[in-house]
């Protein structure tokens, strides 16, 4: 072989492989009737969020860019009649919004008769997720029938219908759970397992139960930044479980003075992980303020650690006054980086850990009457 086709060899390898290494989208909105201006897609890979936008032009839209393995993704519509829509509603969230996978290849989607009726080729990930969700699709179409009725009986103040539904949602929620690890164990090296591994594991995530489930999806998975970054939350989860002491830390509070979790030692603290941003932790912080009021002379205490966002002090004060949380308030105001909310690995808030007077855990995320319950138990 002569130099000069060894050196056309290279470069044609060179080219495949950084072909490889990138995706291409193309889509095609023609067919929807409503004229749409931009495309946003969205997505979450190696450790970051990423947002692009493409502007419509004819019809057709395209993205590009490159991935290290494959991911799930988002993709909204802007209309030309609400260029600029602030509240969406479950109507428009359907008919704006799709989720699809995405991964190193030429992926084109194109809109059947609505933005989000579509078909994509080119993925093999999604058609992966396709099969997963048909495999759902039961339990999915019983979890949304319930989240419904759920709504109405909260607007209705409907403490039984509300009881009933709950406790309906938690069956159906152990019903995906068991599927999805059945799933994950016929399907090892599966393009999407890390996805239905964490709709396996939730936000809550019970390292002893998750490891095993972990180390059966195939190692090169395992091994992926997904797979890495999973690793670490069951590590974390691990060493936050019941019966385990929970981790030390200190940060400043309100007045900028270090406060150490072991300066409570000697009473049940609950270690209450919220935000003034957090809708659902502003309604449940009566609860809190009740359970400090009924059973803080008996040897317990709350311990805030805030998630507030920098530049907000001014508003996580004003949450502390308005809510009348009277006890020790934290915060490094570094939002979802705040150091102990990933110290405990915290994805969603309101989140709790209940400690005994050794700093040992013995619950986590009571809420409302079962706080109270729990503490009664307790501090008779």
């Amino acid at each position: 072989m002569n130099k000069i086709a060894i050196i056309l060899c290279c470069f044609f390898s060179v080219f495949c492989l950084n072909a490889q290494n990138k995706f291409s989208i193309k889509g095609d909105v023609s067919k929807v009737s409503s004229p749409i201006l931009k495309i946003y897609l969205t997505y979450y890979a190696d450790g970051k969020s990423n947002t692009d936008s493409s502007i419509v032009v004819d019809g057709k839209y395209s993205f590009n860019g490159s991935l290290s393995e494959p991911v799930i993704a988002n993709i909204r519509a802007i209309y030309a009649d609400n260029p600029n829509p602030r509240v969406m509603s479950a109507v428009t969230a359907q008919r704006d919004n799709k989720s699809i996978f995405i991964e190193n290849s030429k992926i084109k989607i194109t809109s059947v008769d609505s933005f989000s009726n579509i078909v994509i080729k080119g993925s093999a990930a999604h058609d992966e997720y396709l099969k997963w969700q048909d495999y759902m699709k039961e339990e999915s179409e019983l979890s949304a029938q319930l989240n419904k009725q759920y709504i109405a009986y909260a607007k209705a103040k409907d403490a039984e219908g509300l009881k009933k539904t709950s406790a309906e949602l938690a069956q159906v929620t152990e019903r995906k759970k068991a599927k999805n690890k059945q799933y994950l164990s016929e399907h090892r090296s599966s393009l999407i397992s890390m996805f239905v591994f964490k709709q396996f594991t939730g936000y809550d995530i019970d390292g002893d139960v998750a490891e095993p489930v972990f180390m059966a999806i195939d190692e090169r998975i395992r091994n992926k930044p997904l797979g890495i970054e999973m690793a670490e939350k069951i590590s974390i989860a691990k060493r936050t479980g019941l019966g385990k002491i929970a981790p030390e830390f200190t940060q400043n509070d309100t007045l900028g003075l270090p406060v150490s979790l072991s300066s409570f030692r000697g009473k049940y603290v609950l270690i209450d992980f919220w935000a003034s941003w957090c809708g659902p932790c502003r309604q449940e912080n009566p609860n809190v303020v009740k359970a400090f009021n009924d059973f803080n002379s008996k040897g317990f205490t709350v311990l805030g650690i805030s998630l507030d966002q920098p530049n907000a002090k001014d508003k996580w004060l004003k949450a502390i006054h308005d809510d009348n949380l009277t006890w020790t308030q934290l915060s490094d105001l570094k939002y979802w980086k705040n150091d102990v909310a990933v110290s405990y690995g915290v994805q969603a808030i309101p989140q709790n850990y209940l400690l005994d007077p050794n700093g040992v855990i013995i619950a986590k995320n009571l809420r409302g009457a079962a706080l109270q319950k729990k503490l009664s138990e307790l501090l008779k």
